[in-house]
């Protein structure tokens, strides 16, 4: 049986697509079919793979995708392998890179560790997301990372609702949901708690609410969490993991609730910079000081 890859890269970057360019030698060299996305082939150049068009079934019966970019780039590519739950696997050539799997250092460690076999896959929830004006849907769609509801020019007021029930008026900048993977993405920068990967449950955090009540919550991944911008007052603008866009008009309601499809993400065996604990993670991304730390009592 023939073991496919799918290799996507972030093409703005030389650097990455360099990257590419070892990884598809390397899954050759030991005997694997090599995919790459129509949009990206011309630049990355390979010889000996399959260009397939940037759709979801240029996923279908892979084994795994590599991707060679950021946070951004995996969430672009999370759109291609939900629908046939092929696992990704991130290489960071950004910044932070809170989704990634390795870096770029470990870049040949990280495609051996595919070629034999050497990883996990993990599950991470996701939100589906639906919004309506006058009863008409005007957004059916699903996020990773965040669903937000903004301001375009003015403030918004908005109401906040739980499982059906009124929480809070809010005159505010936006609102955002969130899932526990992007608990470090703009839930974050807007004052929400770090929730482990790991943890089922589903954030609301408001964005400069002008209120008195208006800390991050945490609730049920059975929840409902609910966002109505009230009548007569400026609409705003929904946002999915920063890459899908839908207007909303003023009396608009975005609900948000557990995705029926996660998102698979590969967890390398035996490469010393991956598969760490969520908490070393922090530590390396966030550069957070731990000086001084004796480690746990030993008997």
């Amino acid at each position: 049986m023939n073991r496919t890859v799918l290799v996507t890269v972030h093409t703005g970057r030389e650097a990455a697509v360099d990257s590419a360019r070892l990884v598809i030698r390397r899954l050759l060299g030991a005997g694997l079919r090599v995919r790459v996305l129509d949009g990206e082939a011309g630049e990355i150049g390979a010889e000996g793979v399959d260009v397939v068009p940037t759709e979801p079934s240029a996923a279908k019966d892979a084994e795994v995708m590599i991707v060679l970019g950021g946070d951004g780039s995996l969430l672009r590519s999370a759109e291609l392998s939900r629908p046939t739950r092929t696992p990704l696997l991130g290489v960071n050539l950004g910044h932070v890179g809170f989704l990634a799997e390795a870096e770029v250092a470990d870049l040949a460690d990280a495609v051996d560790s595919v070629v034999a076999g050497r990883y996990d896959v993990e599950e991470r929830m996701t939100v589906d997301v639906l919004a309506r004006q006058n009863g008409n849907v005007i957004a059916d769609t699903w996020a990773l990372n965040e669903v937000s509801v903004e301001k375009q020019e003015r403030m918004l007021e908005v109401v906040a609702e739980i499982d059906g029930r009124p929480l809070s008026r809010w005159g505010c900048d936006g609102v955002i949901c969130a899932t526990p993977t992007g608990s470090t993405a703009y839930a974050f920068s807007a004052g929400g708690p770090v929730v482990w990967p790991e943890v089922e449950a589903l954030l609301m955090v408001p964005i400069s609410a002008h209120a008195l009540f208006a800390r991050p919550l945490v609730v049920s991944p059975r929840s409902t969490l609910a966002v109505e911008i009230l009548p007569d007052t400026p609409g705003g603008v929904l946002w999915c993991d920063g890459r899908r866009r839908f207007d909303l008009p003023s009396g608009s309601r975005v609900e948000v609730r557990r995705g029926a499809e996660p998102v698979r993400l590969a967890r390398l065996h035996g490469v010393e910079s991956t598969g760490a604990p969520f908490t070393d993670r922090l530590v390396a991304k966030f550069e957070l000081p731990v000086q001084g730390w004796r480690g746990r009592v030993r008997p």
